[in-house]
């Protein structure tokens, strides 16, 4: 019982923000031209994947809202990289995240938080990308959603045989967001939902079983952080969200170097997340993703427990009163809304496997 309430309470939490990945990621598949997204996001070197963080750090989505988008951005030409470093750089930090971490953490974690939640998002970046350029033989960099494999007619210039399918100069900006929506709800949906479902599981599982102070007694140190990695990597929690628990993990004793882990892997590192990756960029891409992620997460948590003592920072987290960040009647509308939708998703996927499998008698 206690297990199907944590469950509710997270779909609950997350569902606004998901649906919100998906709206944004719909129109970002009907209102971003195809040809700008290449020039912008689908190069592998360092630039692209600089832009994508940059582009990524101050939007207000979460593990949950983050997964569509970036789909949306690998499907609309952004390279393995890019969509790597959007990834990662998305749900560590957003203008949500940073404003509750001045409030509860300081100014100090503030601070430190998108600068090393963009670090490691343009490390996982380059990881990604290193094994990308090694892949891309002339051949790869056409096929994103295998559209472009197709036989189509010559199109103009400026523009790719994906482009002129999405979009048309014709359409108005009501039939396009039509579109766009509808390209959420169904397609985007259908290849995101099995493994939200998965990650929410895991999140309960561990809410339900993992002890309130089993994560403050390790305290500090290596072991401290690798305890928190150990700890964040399933789990299901937005970057808003962690700062609260961040802050009672510092009242409890735990170093902020530690805390730093826990508020970069968690929000990135989510078994939905990871799902999506294996599956979008390959599992190649997902080793280089923790990497630099996990990496990243370590290196700045060593970085900020020497900082605080070099030079002596108070980092004094205060917790107030709890506030929902989405009203009541939004986040239950929402909740409702995209469970109808995953629903149907699932039955179709089960229908269809149902049908496609053979039948031991005629």
């Amino acid at each position: 019982m206690i297990f199907l309430d944590n469950f509710m309470a997270l779909f609950l939490e997350s569902a606004p923000w998901l649906l919100l990945g998906l709206v944004m990621a719909g129109l970002l598949k009907v209102f971003v031209p195809m040809s700008w997204m290449n020039q912008q996001l689908g190069g592998h070197g360092l630039k692209s994947t600089v832009k994508a963080a940059l582009f990524g750090a101050p939007l207000p989505l979460c593990s949950c809202g983050v997964i569509p988008a970036a789909i949306g951005l690998r499907r609309a030409g952004a390279s393995k990289a890019a969509t790597t470093s959007f990834l990662v750089s998305t749900p560590e930090t957003g203008v949500d995240s940073i404003s509750v971490s001045y409030v509860l953490l300081g100014p100090f974690m503030a601070i430190v938080r998108p600068i090393a939640a963009m670090s490691s998002a343009i490390l996982a970046g380059l990881l990604v990308g290193k094994e990308e350029k090694q892949v891309v033989s002339g051949s790869e960099n056409t096929s994103i959603e295998g559209c472009c494999s197709q036989s189509v007619a010559p199109v103009t210039s400026g523009s790719s045989c994906c482009s002129s399918r999405t979009s048309k100069p014709s359409e108005g900006v009501l039939k396009k967001t039509q579109a766009g929506l509808v390209y959420a709800a169904t397609e985007m949906l259908d290849d995101t939902a099995v493994w939200l479902v998965t990650g929410l599981v895991f999140a309960a599982l561990i809410q339900t079983y993992v002890p309130d102070g089993f994560l403050a007694s390790w305290g500090n140190g290596l072991l401290a952080m690798l305890v928190m990695m150990m700890i964040s990597v399933p789990m299901y929690i937005c970057a808003t969200a962690s700062t609260p628990v961040a802050a009672g993990l510092l009242l409890a004793g735990v170093a902020p170097g530690a805390v730093l882990v826990f508020m970069l892997a968690g929000p990135a590192t989510n078994i939905a997340t990871l799902g999506v990756v294996a599956k979008e960029l390959g599992k190649r891409a997902l080793v280089g993703y923790l990497g630099g992620v996990l990496g990243g997460a370590l290196i700045f948590g060593y970085l900020v427990d020497i900082a605080v003592m070099h030079f002596n920072i108070a980092i004094v987290p205060q917790i107030g009163p709890e506030h929902e960040l989405t009203p009541v009647w939004l986040t239950v509308s929402t909740g409702a809304l995209l469970g109808l939708l995953m629903v149907i998703s699932i039955t179709k996927k089960i229908t269809v496997r149902m049908m496609k499998a053979p039948k031991c008698c005629s």
